[in-house]
């Protein structure tokens, strides 16, 4: 039986009270995924609570490692499915040791509710419910473009 995986392509919006992160809690959060099997480009939008914002690119490849890079710190990282789960690992070397996240994102059945679950690793304990994002907040990347 062949396997088939969920794609992940879309605009997703954080939804802040269904979530329990282990950070800051930013005023908005975006993310944009373009996904390809095997390749698949994250795009993260945070604005925080002053307005502000910062934005992160992600490239990742399933079955190999690849780089990429938060502010100036370089991480890598490896994407393999574990069924229907897509299992991202990633190491973050900082000046004083290294972090370690372990990312299981699932999609649910109907297509409009991405979980993002840390069960391990330096983020343990945090999840992040996404939904699609509505047309209003989805223009936000199109003036990032």
């Amino acid at each position: 039986m062949v396997q088939t995986h969920p794609n992940f392509s879309g605009i997703w919006q954080l939804n802040i009270e269904k979530s329990t992160l282990r950070s800051p809690v930013p005023g908005q959060t975006l993310m944009k995924i373009a996904h390809a099997e095997p390749k698949l480009v994250q795009r993260v939008l945070v604005i925080r609570n002053d307005g502000s914002e910062n934005e992160l690119v992600f490239n990742y490849e399933t079955g190999n490692e690849t780089t990429n890079h938060a502010g100036t710190r370089t991480v890598l990282s490896r994407a393999d499915w574990d069924g229907s789960e897509l299992v991202i690992e990633s190491w973050l070397q900082s000046k004083d040791r290294e972090f370690h996240f372990k990312d299981h994102w699932a999609l649910s059945s109907d297509g409009k509710t991405l979980t993002m679950t840390h069960r391990d690793g330096d983020l343990a304990g945090q999840v992040s419910v996404l939904h699609r994002a509505s047309p209003e907040s989805a223009a936000k990347f199109k003036t990032q473009e």
